[in-house]
């Protein structure tokens, strides 16, 4: 596996990514994305996406969101899918581990925060093994598959500094 920075010929891979039931359900987005409503996603100018490729193919990503707000640029949100044949591999795990990486050692970022679907469990069991914790919930946060869930708060605090 190869982590690297998104380029444009990724985006058909990260399409078909979106195009599974079990991602897209643990997003904010609505199923049956276009591919250009895909490519928006990683295209604004404050994101810092990675991806994981393994034979030529893109199976993952992870993104950082940076903020245009002058006293929030310590922090940055972060949002991550893998490719549901990749699930269990690693591969999130390997992606979080550069993420944090680069939010460290790069983009001096001090706090990385996500929301999480209360009943995601592998990945708010990834995020804690990465670092993350729980900071509070938002109850009935969003509407999936015909019922209202809670949001799980979560956040990374550089080590260093805490």
């Amino acid at each position: 596996m190869k982590i690297r920075h998104l380029e444009e010929v990724d985006h058909k891979d990260l399409h078909e990514i979106y195009s599974f039931t079990e991602v897209l359900e643990n997003t904010s987005q609505l199923p049956f994305m276009s591919s250009s409503q895909v490519s928006s996603l990683f295209s604004a100018p404050n994101q810092y996406t990675l991806v994981a490729e393994t034979e030529g193919k893109v199976v993952g990503h992870v993104t950082l969101f940076l903020t245009n707000k002058v006293r929030d640029k310590h922090t940055a949100s972060i949002a991550i899918a893998v490719h549901p044949e990749k699930h269990g591999q690693g591969i999130g795990k390997a992606l979080m581990h550069e993420a944090i990486n680069q939010a460290d050692n790069w983009l001096n970022l001090v706090r990385v925060e996500l929301e999480v679907h209360s009943d995601n469990l592998s990945a708010k069991a990834l995020y804690q093994k990465v670092g993350f914790e729980v900071e509070g919930v938002k109850r009935l946060s969003t509407y999936k598959n015909g019922e209202y869930v809670d949001m799980v708060l979560m956040s990374r605090i550089t080590p260093y500094l805490n």
